[in-house]
């Protein structure tokens, strides 16, 4: 991968984390892990569509996963 372009995603992460948690005014997070996986996966799985025009065989091995785990993923994120 492009060295420059993930340190761009990961400096994004931090940012939106960051200012996440600063928002919260000295309340406790809860189930953060859960919450930015799932902030992340869902529109990673929609570009992968997309970039793939719909082809889950072409869009697993761009995403480097099983066919059969992209689908369950779809279907949980209830992506078309």
């Amino acid at each position: 991968m492009n060295a420059v372009k993930e340190n761009e995603i990961a400096s994004c992460i931090r940012k939106a984390i960051g200012g996440y948690l600063n928002d919260l005014d000295g309340e406790k997070p809860g189930q953060l892990y859960n919450m930015v996986i799932a902030s992340v996966e869902k529109p990673l799985l929609e570009v992968a569509m997309q970039y793939t025009n719909d082809n889950q065989t072409q869009a697993a091995e761009l995403l480097g996963i099983n066919r059969n785990t992209l689908r369950q993923k779809l279907k949980h994120y209830q992506i078309k």
